[in-house]
C-alpha cells in the first residue's frame, strides 16, 4: 500500500520547466531546453516537427527547427547557424521573447520582441514556431524569419530574405540570397552585392505589383499581387501531398529547388526513397545565368562551372589551378604555377603553353578585344602579353582575359574556345646559359682536385672540428632533450616527428616562417583533402622552448570559430612542432597590403571576426588570454575569407580571477600599446589597442606606417586618421573605394571606434566585449555612444 501512495505522489509532483525530455503543447513562460546530448526539444501536437538543440560537431549545437519523423531530422529553420553555442547554452521562453544564452549566461541571439503582453510559445504541426498573446496573436514567428527553407502554408511579404547556407553542413550564410523587394521584384542575388536589378541573376520583374510569395498546401510557390492574382509562378505543376512531406530551399549552390518526402508511417522503402527534387529549378541553369560583370560567379574567382546531369552546378579548376578550399569546391582557384614575368629583363614565352577548353568563357574579365583575327593569331598574341591568363576564341575575335578570372562557365551557349596559359612543367624562373655552365664545372674540378690531394689532412681537421662541436654543446642539448612541459588537459593528438615529415613530404611546401620557426603544408591519412599547416621551432632556445610550452598550453584549451584550430603538437626528443587547421587564403596581411584589395563589406565582416575572437580570449575562456601580438600576419582566413586570430607563442595566460599582470615587451612595433613601455600593469586592453590599429588599417588598406606616403601628414596612419576626423574629412579615407565612399555614415563611426581603442590611457579604452555588443549596432548603422575625449 505504501508502495503504491509512493508512486501516486511521483506522478503529482510537477516536473521542472527545464525538461530534458521532447514536450508537446503551449509552453509557458520560463520555459526553457539546454543544450546537452539527450535531445531536447519541444514537439509540435502531432510531433511532426520539434524545435530545439541539434548537435552540429563535438561540443557545438544548434538551435533549429526540424522534421522530427524523418530519419535524417531535416533542419528548416536555424537561429545561430553562423555562431554555434557550447554544451550547456540555454534557450529560455521569456516576457521579452526567446533568449538564447551560453553557459556563463550571456545573451546570444534573441527573437527581440518590439511588443508587450506574450502568454505562450508553440511548435505547430505546420512547422512553423509562435510566441502568441493570451488571445492567441501571433507577436512573432518563425515563418516570418525564415533561413534557407520555406514550407506549405509560409508567406513571405516585401522585404523577406531566404539566405542560402554556407554549404551542406554548415549553416553559417553563404554566397546566395532570395528577396523579395520592397519594390516588388522577386530576386536572387550572390553577396556581397549592391542590391540593384542589373546583378541578379534571377528575377520575375514584378517592380511595382509583387506583394507576397505563397507555399499554398497543394505545392504550389507562386508569387501574388496585392489582390492575390498570380503574376508569377515558381513552381509550374501541383504536387501530389498526399502521405509526402514538403520543402523548398535555396541550397548553398544558389539553386531555389522544391522537394517531397515520404512520410515515415509508410513502408520502409518509401523511407529509404528520402527527399525527391519536383518541379522545375530556378534558375534553371545557374552557370549561364551568372553573368555579371562584378563578383565570383557560381563557383568562385579562376573556375568554371558546368550543369551535371542532376542538374546541380559542378565546379572545376581551369588546368594549372587548385582549389582555394579543398573542402569547398564553390569557393574558387588559384594559380598553381608562377605567372609570367612583367618586368621586361627576360623573355618567357617558350616557358609557357596554352590549354584548350571548347565552350568555356569568363565573361567581362577581358581587357583587350582584337578582331578580325585567327586563332593562331590570338594564341601568339597571349603568349608574348604577360597580362593575359587567358584567351577566348571565337568569330573571328579574339578576347584577351587577366586575372583574376570572372563567372566562369562552360557551355554550348558559351561559344568559342578558352586557350587557358600555363607554365609548361620542366620550365624554371631562370636559365643558365653554355657559358655559365663552362665556367661553372671548372670551377667545380679545380675544387675537387684541391679537396682529394688534401684528403688525409682533412678528415684529421674534420675529427677535431666533431670533438670540439659535440663537447661545446653536450651540455646545452642534454638541457633541450628534456621534454617540454605540457598540459594534457589539453587532449589533443600527439604526432610523432617522423609522422610529421611524411605529412609534410619532408618540409617540402612552405606557407610562412615567423620568428620561432616555419610553417609547413601537410596532408593527414590517406584522404589529398585533409590539409594541415604544421610549425615547426626553428630555433633551439629558450624562449622557442617557451613559446611551444605557451602555444600549446593556450590555443589548446579554447574553442571559438575564429581562433585558429590546434590539432596537436609533437614534443619529441628535440622536435618540437605544432599541427593548425589549414587556412587556405593564408594571412590577412596577404590581402590587406597586397595588390587585390578586399570589399569594404568583407573588411566589416573580418575586423567583427577578430573582435569576437579576441573577446573570447579575455572574457570567457577557463584562463583568461592576453594574445599580445594582435597585428595582420597573425590574423588568417579560411576559405570564405572568414578570420581567425593565430599564433599564440607570446600570449600571457592569467590565473583565475587575474585580470592584469606584469610581464616583458611582448609583440610587434607599430602595434604596441602604450603602457608596455611605461613599468605599467598589462591587460586584455593591449589587445585592445593592437585592434584598434588594426581595424584603422583595415579601413584605409594600408600599413600603420608608410615612409613613402604622399603626403608627410600621412606617414603615420593614426596621425593621419586622427586629423581627418578632427577636421571632418573623413571622406579622404575612403578615396578610391566605391563601397566604402558610399557607406561614408559607417566608414565614419568605425574610424571612431578605432580612435577609441587606442587612447593613451587603457582605463579609457574598451573592452573587447563592449566592442562587439557596440558591433551590431554598427552594423545597423545605428550612432555608436563614444567616449568624450575623442
Amino acid at each position: 500500500m505504501a508502495s503504491v501512495i509512493l508512486g501516486i505522489l511521483l506522478v503529482l509532483v510537477p516536473l521542472p520547466l527545464s525538461t530534458e525530455a521532447q514536450t508537446r503543447g503551449n509552453l509557458t513562460l520560463g520555459s526553457s531546453l539546454t543544450a546537452n546530448d539527450r535531445n531536447s526539444s519541444w514537439l509540435s501536437p502531432l510531433g511532426e516537427f520539434a524545435f530545439g538543440f541539434r548537435r552540429m560537431g563535438r561540443g557545438a549545437h544548434l538551435l533549429a527547427i526540424w522534421f522530427e519523423k524523418i530519419e535524417d531530422k531535416t533542419i528548416v529553420w536555424s537561429a545561430n547557424g553562423g555562431d554555434l553555442v557550447p554544451e550547456g547554452s540555454k534557450v529560455q521562453l521569456t516576457a521579452d521573447g526567446l533568449v538564447l544564452t551560453d553557459p556563463r549566461g550571456r545573451e546570444l541571439w534573441s527573437s527581440s520582441l518590439n511588443v508587450t503582453g506574450l502568454a505562450y510559445a508553440a511548435m505547430l504541426d505546420t512547422g512553423n514556431f509562435i510566441l502568441a498573446s493570451a488571445s492567441h496573436v501571433n507577436l512573432w514567428d518563425s515563418f516570418s524569419h525564415p533561413t534557407d527553407t520555406i514550407l506549405p502554408t509560409q508567406q513571405l511579404d516585401q522585404g523577406t530574405k531566404v539566405n542560402a547556407r554556407y554549404s551542406e553542413m554548415n549553416y553559417s550564410a553563404g554566397r546566395f540570397l532570395f528577396i523579395l523587394q520592397n519594390d516588388g521584384n522577386l530576386v536572387l542575388y550572390a553577396t556581397p552585392t549592391p542590391l540593384v536589378v542589373s546583378d541578379a541573376y534571377w528575377a520575375t520583374n514584378t517592380v511595382g505589383i509583387g506583394f507576397q510569395l505563397i507555399f499554398n498546401q497543394s505545392g504550389q510557390v507562386y508569387l501574388t499581387d496585392r489582390n492575390g492574382i498570380i503574376l508569377s509562378t515558381i513552381s509550374e505543376d501541383p504536387v501530389l501531398i498526399s502521405g509526402h512531406y514538403q520543402r523548398a530551399i535555396l541550397e548553398y549552390d544558389g539553386v531555389f529547388r522544391q522537394y517531397i518526402h515520404p512520410r515515415t508511417a509508410n513502408s520502409s522503402s518509401n523511407r529509404a526513397m528520402g527527399w525527391s527534387m519536383v518541379s522545375s529549378t530556378v534558375p534553371p541553369n545557374i552557370c549561364t545565368s551568372m553573368r555579371r560583370h562584378t563578383g565570383t560567379g557560381a563557383c568562385g574567382f579562376n573556375s568554371y562551372c558546368t550543369l551535371g546531369d542532376n542538374q546541380r552546378p559542378q565546379c572545376h579548376c581551369a588546368p594549372g589551378y587548385t582549389l582555394l578550399d579543398s573542402t569547398n569546391a564553390m569557393n574558387g582557384c588559384r594559380q598553381d604555377f608562377v605567372p609570367q614575368s612583367c618586368d621586361g629583363s627576360r623573355p618567357e614565352k617558350d616557358q609557357f603553353a596554352l590549354r584548350d577548353r571548347p565552350n568555356t568563357n569568363w565573361p567581362y574579365s577581358d581587357y583587350e578585344v582584337s578582331k578580325p583575327k585567327t586563332e593562331d593569331w590570338c594564341r601568339e598574341a597571349c603568349l608574348a602579353d604577360c597580362f593575359c591568363a587567358v584567351a577566348v576564341f571565337g568569330d573571328e575575335t579574339c578576347w584577351k582575359k587577366k586575372i583574376p578570372l570572372l563567372n566562369g562557365v562552360m557551355d554550348p551557349s558559351a561559344g568559342g574556345k578558352a586557350l587557358i596559359k600555363v607554365r609548361i612543367e620542366n620550365s624554371t624562373l631562370t636559365s643558365t646559359g653554355s657559358g655559365q655552365k663552362k665556367n661553372k664545372n671548372s670551377t667545380l674540378m679545380i675544387i675537387g682536385s684541391v679537396l682529394l690531394s688534401s684528403y688525409v689532412f682533412l678528415n684529421l681537421l674534420l675529427l677535431l672540428i666533431s670533438y670540439l662541436i659535440y663537447k661545446s654543446f653536450r651540455s646545452r642539448d642534454s638541457k633541450f632533450s628534456r621534454p617540454v612541459q605540457i598540459n594534457q588537459a589539453t587532449h589533443m593528438r600527439t604526432f610523432h616527428y617522423q609522422e610529421l615529415q611524411e605529412a609534410t613530404d619532408g618540409f617540402k611546401e612552405e606557407l610562412g616562417r615567423g620568428s620561432f620557426g616555419t610553417v609547413y603544408k601537410g596532408v593527414l591519412g590517406s584522404k589529398d583533402t585533409n590539409f594541415v599547416a604544421v610549425k615547426m621551432l626553428a630555433t633551439r632556445t629558450g624562449e622557442s622552448e617557451k613559446e611551444f610550452e605557451r602555444e600549446v598550453n593556450a590555443i589548446g584549451q579554447t574553442n571559438h570559430k575564429n581562433l585558429v584550430q590546434l590539432l596537436g603538437f609533437c614534443n619529441e626528443g628535440q622536435h618540437r612542432l605544432l599541427v593548425y587547421e589549414f587556412m587556405s587564403n593564408g594571412s590577412l596581411a596577404d590581402f590587406l597590403f597586397g595588390s587585390s584589395r578586399l570589399s569594404w563589406y568583407k573588411r566589416i565582416e573580418i575586423a567583427r571576426g577578430v573582435a569576437q575572437g579576441l573577446s573570447y580570449l579575455h572574457d570567457d575562456c577557463t584562463r583568461h588570454i592576453i594574445h599580445c601580438d594582435v597585428k595582420p600576419q597573425n590574423i588568417l582566413l579560411d576559405g570564405s575569407l572568414a578570420a581567425k586570430i593565430s599564433d599564440f607563442g607570446l600570449a600571457k595566460l592569467l590565473m583565475a580571477n587575474q585580470t592584469q599582470t606584469t610581464t616583458g615587451v611582448r609583440g610587434t612595433r607599430g602595434y604596441l600599446a602604450p603602457e608596455w613601455f611605461r613599468n605599467m600593469p598589462i591587460s586584455g586592453k593591449v589587445d585592445v589597442y593592437s585592434f584598434g590599429i588594426l581595424l584603422l588599417e583595415l579601413i584605409c588598406c594600408r600599413k600603420n606606417y608608410e615612409r613613402e606616403a604622399e603626403m608627410e601628414a600621412q606617414i603615420v596612419l593614426v596621425d593621419w586618421v586622427y586629423d581627418c576626423y578632427r577636421d571632418g574629412s573623413v571622406l579622404v579615407l575612403g578615396e578610391g573605394d566605391e563601397e566604402a565612399s558610399s557607406d561614408m555614415r559607417r566608414v565614419r563611426r568605425f574610424v571612431m571606434t578605432g580612435l577609441w581603442c587606442i587612447q593613451e590611457d587603457p582605463a579609457l579604452r574598451p573592452n573587447m566585449n563592449k566592442i562587439t555588443r557596440c558591433w551590431k549596432e554598427l552594423l545597423k548603422s545605428q550612432y555608436l555612444q563614444i567616449q568624450p575625449v575623442l
